[in-house]
């Protein structure tokens, strides 16, 4: 019971600092040391960008460490989980979000509208690209991949060949560089990605004293806004792969706490952009993912798939 705990994380800048965050707050909880253990992950090895690798490349290795008893539990980026669940192992805790908006880190200190028409903004995701496009502004996007001081180096450095690049607001603040955001995008512009700015925390089931343990960092509010975004994921997955963004906030209705989600599915070239919402109490946080991903395939997100470039 004296060992320490084995923290499983990757090895870049971003996993570190997330997991040194949930390591303190376990050690604070329950008095247990805990020791960080790096996995090398699928999507560290390779530089092809994430669209070709493919769900859950940062995350099956760290899985795979799980089941293999070569750690005790992992943190990931909750946005990069599967939306099915993993035999065997367990979500213990959600803890607090960090700020889920995107960030813009332009030269010269330059927002998104202040970006001349031509300028090269750079990022890798395709739902932001997409977004990007969407609002029509005439910037040239470009898919990127690297870690936060690579992708910033392109923009900041010597060498720097890109006008702006969009990153998550949320890795930015944990690394401590939050100061260099030129702008944080209001979601009515960049709906983020579902569990954007979000951990996940997770042991295997059958370890149930630690299963208890870990429960003390679980922060209910961000569990329900992250459970209603990855349900609607999760539905329009079967029956659409154009980018899908979501949101939910928690807020004090009438009648108690109410979930308040949008979600938007946007075709990569952005000709077209589905944005539509839904509200109800955090109890229902799924149910109301589910439904708002059938007001979307109804309102034609399936047919997103044939607008590409």
């Amino acid at each position: 019971m004296n060992a320490p705990l084995r923290l499983g994380t990757r090895g870049s800048a971003l996993a570190l600092a997330q997991s040194r965050l949930v390591a303190a707050a376990v050690h604070a909880a329950t008095g247990r040391e805990v020791e960080l253990v790096e996995i090398v992950t699928a999507g560290d090895r390779s530089s092809a960008p994430v669209l070709r690798l493919g769900v859950g490349v940062f995350v099956s290795a760290l899985r795979d460490a799980l089941t293999d008893h070569r750690i005790d539990f992992a943190v990931h980026s909750y946005k990069d989980l599967p939306t099915a669940g993993h035999p065997g192992l367990h979500i213990a805790a959600v803890p607090p979000r960090e700020d889920p908006r995107d960030a813009l880190i332009a030269r010269d200190g330059r927002t998104l509208t202040e970006l001349p028409a031509g300028a090269v903004v750079g990022t890798g995701a395709l739902r932001r690209i997409a977004q990007l496009r969407a609002l029509g502004l005439q910037l040239e996007v470009v898919p990127i991949r690297g870690n936060v001081d690579t992708r910033m180096a392109r923009v900041l450095g010597p060498a720097a060949d890109l006008d702006a690049v969009v990153l998550a607001r949320a890795g930015l603040a944990r690394l401590g560089r939050a100061g260099e955001i030129t702008e944080t995008l209001d979601p009515m512009l960049m709906l983020p990605a579902p569990a954007q700015g979000a951990l996940a925390v997770e042991c295997r089931a059958e370890d149930i004293d630690l299963v208890e343990s870990l429960a003390a960092l679980d922060h209910a509010p961000t569990r329900a806004a992250v459970t209603a975004e990855r349900a609607l994921l999760a539905t329009l997955e079967a029956g659409c792969s154009a980018p899908v963004a979501a949101y939910a906030e928690i807020a004090e209705g009438d009648d108690g706490d109410e979930i308040y989600l949008r979600g938007a599915v946007i075709s990569p070239d952005g000709v077209r952009d589905l944005r539509l919402s839904r509200t109800g109490t955090p109890a229902d946080a799924a149910e109301i993912g589910k439904a708002l991903a059938a007001d979307l395939l109804d309102a034609g997100a399936d047919t997103l798939l044939g607008s590409t470039e």
